[in-house]
């Protein structure tokens, strides 16, 4: 046992392996060794003219020694016809992922690699925090090492989605000479703008299941011993001993510093000289990053955002969802074989016009395919509302001070940041809209559609020197029904920098200009417009120090939304087609069926309280191909009082597990955030269990300041 103090966090941790029985290797029968020490199997796919060979697991060498561990796909005759690679480098053990897209990619003539990072999977080294620099230098090194295989053109390509969209950026801005295009799907290029913090403030996600705490825990994941042999135990220590709380190291830089402008690549678009497909959905919490990116890079660009949330386009949900896969090896096909595709003669910026907002319970979007040539496109014209007393109006009116008692728990109608299912998409806003201040339009006598970011500009006054602003877009129906369209929020100590926030000086009168989410929609003639203004906005990002008075002052503030004008041309774009999901090279054996996820809000009417209670498992199943058993769960419970913003807190824990014969590893993580006017208080655990056996634990404890957040 050991007790340290590192960055005010108070830390113990103890290992231990005494008592529980080592297990073998275990290998799959349908694996051989190659002449180069790689394991290969002799599942094969028939989609493309390729017939294809998987081989398991290949050793990639760093310059410092350390052994890179990637799974390959390529076509069986590559070694007489070279073919492009195309790479997915990211974190989430590749021998556990059975997505299709692979070995149909290499069907139709590329290899397909995905890398462990390093510390990561099956890989050498020590676990490391989110895109370091040791992370871009190693896919800097692996690039150029498979660009020099026999089976390689020379020429690579980089994809992924999230992470793996994310690495694809940053190895592209770092210039390796043989990568000649990428496509990322579901990411951002500034990683302060968008995650974990947004607008000068901290989303949920960052202490949650859903990231910040799986991420304490999926460094912390066993090798598989069929892949290291007898070492995976010493290399599962090593990498326990080696985990650092993540989550405080984020907590700590609560300003936009030089922690999160690297590998933020906003911070040089000129670096990008390879072509970038960025993609997107309008359910994700990313999608901004696609119409900024087509905005500031200089480099041959394409972007589509549709209605799907974080996954591929391909079984996006909400739907509709495309062919992907026919899309992609267009984009390969004509930067990595200069086989003219067309792809390139098509409108820069296409994204699903949307009918509708994303609903609970919606599961196809109405709306169509649009497309705009450049972006931004000078075909958008911005149309300005005021916001007045009587509503949103033409004309400015007389000035008048509005208002708005603070409610801590306006925010319950929208799921939080992060959207994991359509069940869990935002609701009638009404409650919401009740608590909040609100600028209504007429009902307007025409459909009229807009494409971007709408602007609100208040004048405003606050009585706090920390507050919080939070502004939503919504639709309202003749019989009152409000969708929320779009929203955004900022910590008003961020006004004029997230680099160098001041805080506020009560009373006085400021003037903020705030851009919200990009999104695509029609409004219908006979709805209405508005534009719901609140000074909290729980769960989805964490409150203020002080409850927040805040004065709007009406006829001085106002709303440009983005109207564009529909054009033939959008109805002769070349069509997606159907989704078509490639099979898998394995499938999965289900033991148990995902259970049902919980999402349950709690009000408290004496106490004024809201608890939400949420629970999400992945069920239990066997990686066919390998005879691994898996299965995760996570749970958190987050509360907070009406009245005071210092009682929110949330206790969170994951789970992550993996059984196949006498190998049986689990990781456990839990969190606990809670608040005071001055600090973010985090109590963490890490625990590592081998065939139910404790081996090893530690905890963290930190105070972290406040510093105007």
């Amino acid at each position: 046992m050991s007790s340290t103090k590192e960055n005010e966090c108070s830390i113990t941790g103890s290992a231990a392996f005494e008592g529980v029985n080592a297990a073998p290797p275990v290998s799959t029968s349908a694996s051989a060794t190659t002449a180069a020490g790689a394991q290969t199997s002799s599942a094969q796919t028939r989609t493309g003219p390729r017939k294809v060979r998987e081989i398991e697991n290949i050793w990639i060498p760093m310059s410092d020694g350390t052994k890179i561990a990637a799974r390959v796909w390529l076509p069986e005759d590559a070694e007489d016809k070279p073919v492009p690679v195309l790479m997915d480098y990211i974190p989430y053990r590749k021998r556990e992922d059975t997505n299709g897209i692979y070995p149909y990619l290499a069907s139709h003539g590329y290899a397909c690699v995905r890398p462990d990072i390093r510390g990561s999977g099956d890989s050498e080294g020590l676990p490391q925090d989110e895109y370091v620099k040791q992370e871009q230098d190693d896919g800097v090194e692996i690039i150029a090492w498979l660009a020099k295989q026999s089976w390689c053109t020379g020429k690579v390509g980089m994809f992924g989605l999230s992470w793996g969209g994310y690495s694809a950026l940053q190895v592209a801005a770092r210039h390796p000479p043989e990568l000649k295009a990428i496509i990322t799907v579901c990411s951002t290029e500034d990683r302060y703008s968008e995650e974990p913090y947004n607008g000068g403030l901290i989303i949920e996600d960052m202490f949650g299941p859903a990231w910040g705490l799986r991420w304490n825990a999926l460094p912390a994941r066993s090798p598989d011993p069929a892949i290291i042999g007898d070492r995976w135990r010493d290399m599962w220590m090593e990498r326990l001993q080696n985990v650092d709380f993540y989550v405080s190291n984020w907590a700590r830089h609560q300003h936009r510093d030089a922690f999160w402008k690297h590998a933020s690549v906003s911070e040089d678009y000129g670096a990008f000289d390879c072509p970038v497909y960025a993609v997107g959905g309008w359910f994700d919490p990313f999608h901004r990053t696609v119409p900024r990116m087509l905005s500031n890079l200089n480099c041959p660009r394409k972007g589509l955002v549709g209605p799907w949330g974080h996954s591929y386009p391909d079984v996006g949900k909400p739907g509709p969802a495309i062919d992907w896969s026919t899309e992609a090896l267009r984009w390969w096909d004509y930067w990595l074989k200069d086989i003219d595709t067309g792809i390139m003669d098509e409108p820069m910026y296409r994204v699903w016009m949307q009918e509708e907002p994303a609903m609970r319970g919606v599961h196809q979007i109405r709306g169509r395919w649009v497309a705009e040539d450049t972006w931004p496109s000078p075909r958008i014209t911005p149309s300005k509302f005021y916001l007045t007393k009587k509503g949103l109006e033409d004309k400015a009116g007389a000035e008048t001070r509005l208002l708005l008692r603070p409610s801590q728990t306006v925010g319950i109608t929208a799921p939080g940041w992060y959207v994991r299912r359509v069940e869990d998409a935002p609701i009638d806003q009404r409650i919401d809209d009740a608590r909040s201040l609100t600028f209504d339009s007429e009902p307007i006598d025409h459909d009229f559609e807009i494409l971007g970011a709408p602007v609100v500009t208040l004048d405003l006054a606050v009585d706090k020197p920390v507050a919080l602003l939070a502004i939503r877009l919504n639709e309202v129906e003749p019989d009152g029904l409000s969708k929320r369209i779009t929203y955004n929020a900022l910590n008003l100590t961020h006004r004029d920098s997230h680099e160098f926030p001041e805080p506020l000086e009560p009373g006085k009168r400021y003037r903020i200009r705030l851009a919200l989410q990009d999104c695509a929609h029609i409004f219908k003639s006979g709805n209405r417009i508005r534009v719901a203004v609140s000074t909290s906005y729980w769960p989805t990002y964490w409150p203020s120090p002080e409850p927040v008075t805040l004065t709007v002052y009406a006829g001085r503030s106002e709303i440009e939304l983005p109207v564009r004008s529909p054009r033939p041309e959008d109805g002769e774009l070349r069509p997606f087609g159907p989704p078509f999901i490639p099979e898998p090279t394995s499938g999965r054996t289900v033991l148990e069926e995902p259970p049902e996820p919980i999402r349950v809000s709690e009000w408290d009417a004496i106490k004024g309280k809201l608890t939400i209670r949420n629970s999400h498992g992945s069920g239990r199943s066997i990686i066919d191909a390998t005879g691994t058993e898996t299965w995760s769960i996570e749970t958190e419970e987050k509360e907070i009082f009406d009245h005071d913003p210092i009682g929110a807190k949330i206790n969170a824990k994951f789970i992550t597990a993996f059984k196949r014969g006498e190998w049986n590893v689990r990781v456990e993580t839990k969190l606990a955030v809670s608040l005071t006017n001055d600090e973010f208080l985090l109590v963490s655990q890490l625990r590592a269990f081998d065939n139910d056996a404790e081996i090893f634990v530690k905890s963290w404890d930190c105070a972290i300041p406040r510093m105007l957040v």
